[in-house]
């Protein structure tokens, strides 16, 4: 039986300069999709996989995280004497019990394998997860619980995978694939942002690992490589074969909140199954559509 996972890293010390001015003086983190900001959609998939130690790598100005995870006296004061009960259960579940929460400072952006090097102290030995908050996956049954199952019927090392077009291999970390086992894909090789001329494979790497201790080892001697970065994917790299490092084609929707339209498209999907939303954006999306239809004839257009 594998060792159970029960620590989660979130490496949230990015500068965001993808979505200035909005992240000037807010962490990218804290962008809400409807009304969540993006760390805490991931927070709670950690929480649903059945993760106890929960272990932030921050970085300059990322204050607001520490806060959103603590407590609120005065927001909680004011909302009970106004008998906000619906407010007031939105927030209760986001103070962690003492000892679960850990915040960590990356002193440099020197790539997320610094990020994740920089928790060892606080790993230790033990089995880990690692959630990247841009990653946002739309799906029934969380994508870390998803992947808990699976490695706790193999063991080893697990990376969340999708296939992506072969233009754009050059944007990910790629895995050379092994033999397949459903949804289960042995990882021969994996490779940092590859050209697709290249390319092993067109199976991504998404931001959901489960790993073992002895890639921090790794990262400790790893040299810049990537962007001139400590990247993680190479360290991975040096624990693939023998049967002992496993990509994850996960069930759901990935959106890649990290960019612009990515970040729009994930607000849309989740504002549709809101019911506060739902409603209002169905019927504003349909107008929509009918004027693009109706502009799509006017400019000569086919239906």
């Amino acid at each position: 039986m594998p060792e159970r996972v029960r620590k989660a890293i979130f490496p949230v010390g990015g500068m965001g300069t993808r979505f200035l001015p909005a992240t000037k003086a807010m962490p990218k983190e804290m962008l809400p999709v409807v009304d969540k900001p993006l760390i805490q959609y991931a927070v709670e998939e950690a929480r649903a996989a059945g993760i106890e130690q929960f272990i932030f790598v921050t970085g300059r100005g990322k204050s607001a995280i520490e806060d959103h995870f603590d407590h609120s006296y005065e927001l909680t004061a004011l909302l009970e004497r106004r008998g906000k009960s619906a407010e007031l259960a939105s927030i209760a579940d986001l103070v962690h019990a003492p000892g679960q929460v850990a915040y960590i400072r990356q002193q440099e952006p020197l790539g997320l394998g610094h990020a994740v090097w920089c928790a060892r102290h606080l790993i230790g030995d033990e089995p880990f997860a690692v959630l990247l908050a841009d990653d946002l996956v739309k799906t029934d049954k969380p994508c870390l619980a998803q992947m808990m199952a699976a490695y706790e019927r193999v063991g080893g090392n697990f990376i969340a995978t999708m296939e992506v077009p072969a233009e754009h291999t050059n944007r990910y970390g790629i895995l050379k694939p092994g033999k397949n086992d459903g949804r289960l894909v042995e990882a021969v090789a994996l490779v940092e942002k590859p050209e697709p001329k290249n390319a092993p494979s067109r199976l991504a790497i998404i931001g959901r690992y489960l790993l073992q201790p002895e890639v921090l080892s790794l990262l400790e001697a790893q040299s810049p490589g990537a962007g001139g970065e400590i990247q993680l994917t190479d360290a991975m790299n040096g624990m693939c074969g023998a049967g002992r490092f496993h990509g994850y084609r996960f069930e759901g929707t990935r959106f890649d909140c990290g960019d612009k339209a990515g970040f729009v498209e994930a607000n849309i999907a989740y504002a549709l199954d809101h019911p506060a939303t739902a409603p209002g954006l169905r019927e504003w999306i349909l107008d929509l559509a009918k004027t693009l239809k109706a502009d799509d004839h006017g400019k000569g257009g086919h239906a």
